[in-house]
């Protein structure tokens, strides 16, 4: 298909950003501690508005979307009262835990096989739930925050940011394709197949493709791992909820861009990070 060998022509013009799934395969870093390392710019956002103190001191806390648990344990370090992560895959529960080992926390984590749509936790039970890259992923979107809503404490409050899905690099594929913006100018049946075909390429390559691609109904394939969230999307869906916004931000890729963000059309394409803080 010519536009898959224009694509991976392109391709080879962009270095790829640094990905922690190639700084694990190169035996660089494992996926959780590139995550434990990034922990500080996870919140970077919501610093804005409040501090690390009000978000984890002794609170009982939920971060959706954990994968290896990284991130989740730099928030137990800041003193919560226990700190749950839940995600779908299940592999990354090991290598959570043996973090949580080594960092000297197990004692105020646990991992949580599941479905954020659907928790085993009773109504408000929790202080405090964080949504970092997260919103971008879950299947439904809105389910996930009526969810946290059943099971957030009154006045308890929902951490969520996101990069939108015409961000630079909004299509998650660049562990292997370092154009920006790629999925603007590509179909997703071009991007499905060259992700194939570079992602083969690595050791771990099948692994990454199960986890980026599934098969519809119809079986075709589409990409599983995000649902295309945007700004205008998410805005819509906090409407549908009960949540009162305390605190909403667009931060633009550069300061340069900032009145870009703000024209219809073309806005989505220059914000690097949705940010909002809700509380029930």
């Amino acid at each position: 298909m010519l536009s898959t060998k224009i694509c991976k022509a392109v391709n080879q013009l962009f270095p790829l950003p640094v990905h922690p799934f190639n700084l694990q395969n190169d035996g660089i870093k494992t996926y959780a501690e590139w995550q434990f390392e990034k922990g500080e710019q996870t919140i970077q956002f919501f610093l804005e508005k409040t501090t690390a103190h009000e978000m984890f001191y002794h609170k009982t806390v939920l971060d959706i979307g954990c994968g290896a648990g990284g991130k989740t344990l730099y928030y137990a370090s800041k003193g919560v009262k226990k700190i749950y992560g839940v995600d779908v895959v299940e592999k990354y529960q090991n290598e959570a835990e043996t973090l949580a080992e080594t960092k000297g926390l197990a004692d105020k984590f646990e991992f949580v096989l599941g479905d954020a749509a659907n928790l085993n936790f009773d109504d408000n039970f929790f202080d405090t739930i964080i949504m970092n890259d997260a919103m971008e992923h879950v299947a439904q979107p809105l389910d996930v925050l009526k969810e946290c809503y059943r099971i957030l404490k009154p006045s308890g409050r929902l951490y969520v940011n996101f990069p939108p899905y015409h961000h630079p690099y909004g299509a998650h594929l660049s562990d292997v394709i370092g154009i920006p913006w790629v999925h603007l100018f590509f179909s997703d049946k071009t991007l499905i197949q060259v992700y194939k075909e570079l992602a083969k390429k690595h050791p771990d390559g099948e692994e990454r493709i199960r986890f980026r691609i599934s098969k519809d109904t119809n079986g075709k394939e589409y990409f599983s791992y995000i649902n295309k969230m945007t700004v205008k999307k998410a805005a819509n869906i906090v409407k549908q909820t009960g949540y009162k916004i305390i605190y909403y931000r667009e931060v633009p890729l550069r300061q340069i861009f900032k009145p870009l963000i703000h024209i219809p059309g073309i806005k989505e394409a220059f914000v690097k990070m949705v940010v909002y803080i809700l509380e029930k």
